[in-house]
């Protein structure tokens, strides 16, 4: 699903996040990235996304050189790729069903068939019941969940997950992991990127390990 060949990303004043990378993650796997606060892994996700371009190097992911995607094509990816922040990005104003139903909105999937697939994902969250409610009424681990609906209403290939849990509790933690344990199950490749060790060794989980854009350890559970 992912390969990166010797990738480096360096920003204006040489400033180097990422580091001759090499990583391979296969399609249906569930992986961790960790390292502390600096250490590349947003910027490894970004990449993944095609929200950033490799100063050097090859990524391909589902089969497509992101690196030499014509920006036309970029949308097609990206259509294929679920992604939940730390921070939800809910739009307030808007009900927990059209945040969901957003991204099918902007895929000019017919109104009806929106609300529909809306309300299955959120309904496979737990959230059937909140539907009509704004987010400022849900408390954090039900915006993460709303979130987490959003990003694989669209049935994605590969759901990228940015530090999903840095603002829950360790119970609320645990049930977010759970829900991706889930949409894993259901054959969808899934990374997360976060800096909890604990949750890293409950998951048991292959991890990779970055340390100032490197990665500097592969741990794999053993069988």
């Amino acid at each position: 699903m992912i390969r990166f060949y010797g990738v480096s990303k360096t920003y204006q004043g040489d400033v180097t996040a990422v580091h001759d990378v090499h990583l391979e993650v296969e399609r249906g796997e569930f992986v961790f990235i960790t390292g502390p606060s600096g250490a590349g892994k947003t910027t490894l996700l970004r990449l993944m996304l095609r929200q950033e371009l490799p100063s050097s190097g090859q990524i391909l992911v589902d089969g497509r050189n992101v690196g030499a995607l014509p920006a036309s094509k970029v949308p097609d990816l990206r259509r294929r790729i679920g992604v939940v922040f730390q921070d939800f990005k809910l739009i307030r104003r808007k009900s927990v069903l059209e945040n969901v139903a957003y991204v099918l909105n902007v895929a000019a999937v017919p109104r009806r068939e929106q609300r529909r697939r809306a309300y299955d994902a959120l309904r496979a969250v737990g959230l059937g019941h909140r539907m009509a409610a704004l987010p400022p009424a849900l408390s954090g681990g039900e915006q993460q969940r709303v979130a987490i609906a959003r990003a694989v209403v669209n049935q994605p290939a590969l759901l990228l997950a940015d530090e999903p849990t840095g603002n829950l509790d360790p119970d609320l933690a645990l049930e977010i992991m759970r829900l991706f344990t889930e949409i894993n199950a259901r054959g969808t490749t899934v990374v997360v990127a976060t800096h909890d060790r604990e949750m890293i060794r409950r998951m048991q989980r292959r991890t990779l390990t970055l340390q100032h854009g490197r990665v500097v350890d592969v741990w794999n559970p053993v069988p």
